[in-house]
């Protein structure tokens, strides 16, 4: 090829390069210039709400309450030194360990099932529709489903009905939640006994008539159940009679141990005849106007007792939402301890709660993988001659676990910030507190405020969500 003398030379073009860098001088630079000027306004706007916000929690963290003095680490010695801000590391933690791993597993067990029923878009739609809520609504539900009263909370009321078939309360039962007591019960001729029973102070022989007097007893629960007037039961040979009735004559308020016409009985009483060695001599139930006789007794004394089923509460709720239940035993610790290493029953309630929101975005998630997997290589496992749960541990597993692993990540920064449902549903959040709880108590809540230390909590929870972050981002990449 021959040359043409004075002919300019041009620049080899790069393969890689695209022609218009070569033609235009900076036109690298140039053909970003566009995008640049349609990102600077997010761009400001993030750094606005995002980077100074940032910046001055830093900053705040290191200064007092009103952030007008520095004092250095104070804050953060106050965080690591104060027993209730040490709980709702307690409480970050159970949050961390328990519910991404529940959430994952309800996920894939979910998604699993509608890859094998029919109805399986209805299935979804059921499972997914509480994540439409907000947590805030959440919460409340939850408080009203998990209440103590039996007569509102939807678990207590499942519970009662469970526990009555099987352990039935008493027609008189004691409220001893509220402090009562059977031996209070006692007002004329009766002694507390054992088991929570009651026994008459005086022996009787055949031929005697006992009187039995109760107070406390509701006026509505006996006519429920068809008291009638009281009526001493007349004496006869060779048996033993008596007469149990509530000892209160609203004509004569202050007298005890006298039957008047304005006096009930106490029907439907379980009444047992002991022996002077304490054995069973026979058993009996009072009638509507409260009298019980035993025929057939021979010689000797005896002592009548009012069974402790008469005063059975039967089941009376499991508070939920307590703070001071603990599902692990802390006898033996000391107040710290017990506040660092006690499970308190509120945060498995609230946990159970954010399940019910969240398994159906893990679902979501774990069926889009499921459905990217490769058929074959299932097909060819069972081919092989391996069994559904052999598949499933040893093929679908393997393949699904990066799917898994994103559930897992974003469920535990969704957990290290978790705040709206705690507030709506504990009704005191002492000991549900987790790290934003207690940020915005100090911060925003609390009278007077304390930024210095809000700020301080603040950037805890931030340093501690940036590892988890990081992960997750690189797992992207």
């Amino acid at each position: 090829m021959v040359k043409t003398k004075g002919a300019s030379r041009l620049p080899r073009p790069d393969a890689s390069e695209p022609a218009e860098a070569v033609r235009l001088p900076g036109g690298r630079w140039h053909r970003h210039l566009g995008s640049l000027a349609f990102i600077a306004p997010g761009a400001i706007w993030l750094l606005a709400i995002v980077g100074y916000p940032l910046l001055e929690t830093i900053r705040d963290s290191f200064y007092n309450s009103d952030s007008t003095r520095f004092v250095g680490v104070a804050n953060f010695k106050t965080i690591f030194s104060t027993a209730d801000i040490l709980v709702t590391f307690r409480n970050n933690v159970i949050w961390v360990i328990v519910f991404p791993f529940f959430v994952t597993f309800l996920g894939l067990v979910f998604a699993v099932l509608t890859e094998r029923i029919r109805w399986a878009t209805a299935f979804k739609a059921i499972i997914f529709m509480p994540i439409a809520f907000s947590a805030t609504t959440s919460g409340l539900v939850w408080n009203s489903i998990m209440n103590i009263d039996p007569h509102v909370g939807m678990v207590n009321a499942t519970l009662e009905t469970v526990s009555d078939w099987f352990s039935p309360p008493g027609l008189y039962p004691v409220n001893t939640s509220a402090g009562q007591t059977v031996a209070a019960l006692a007002a004329t001729g009766l002694r507390s006994g054992p088991g929570g029973t009651l026994e008459s102070t005086a022996t009787v022989a055949a031929g005697q008539t006992a009187k039995l007097g109760l107070v406390g007893i509701s006026p509505t629960a006996l006519q429920m159940i068809g008291a009638a007037q009281a009526v001493v039961a007349p004496p006869a040979p060779g048996r033993v009679s008596g007469l149990v009735w509530r000892d209160f004559s609203p004509s004569h308020p202050t007298d005890r141990g006298t039957v008047f016409s304005d006096e009930d009985g106490v029907a439907g009483l379980s009444v047992t005849l002991l022996g002077g060695d304490g054995s069973s001599a026979g058993s009996t139930v009072t009638d509507s106007h409260g009298d019980f006789t035993f025929t057939g007794v021979g010689s000797g004394t005896y002592r009548i007792q009012l069974d402790s089923s008469n005063f059975s509460s039967g089941f009376t709720g499991i508070y939920w939402l307590s703070g001071t239940q603990s599902l692990t035993p802390t006898s033996g610790l000391s107040q710290t301890a017990q506040a660092l290493f006690s499970i308190p029953l509120v945060d498995l309630s609230m946990i159970i709660a954010y399940l019910w929101i969240w398994a159906g975005f893990a679902m979501v998630i774990i069926g889009a993988g499921l459905a990217s997997l490769n058929r074959e290589v299932l097909e060819a496992a069972r081919i092989d001659g391996a069994t559904e749960w052999q598949t499933f541990r040893r093929v679908t597993m393997p393949m699904l676990a990066p799917v898994l692993v994103v559930v897992l990540v974003t469920m535990i920064i969704n957990v290290l910030k978790v705040f709206d449902i705690i507030v709506n549903m504990a009704p005191s959040t002492s000991q549900a507190n987790t790290l934003a709880v207690a940020m915005y108590d100090y911060g925003f809540a609390s009278s007077p405020s304390n930024n210095g230390l809000a700020s301080a909590i603040a950037l805890i929870l931030f340093v501690l969500v940036m590892p988890v972050i990081y992960i997750n981002l690189k797992r992207i990449r």
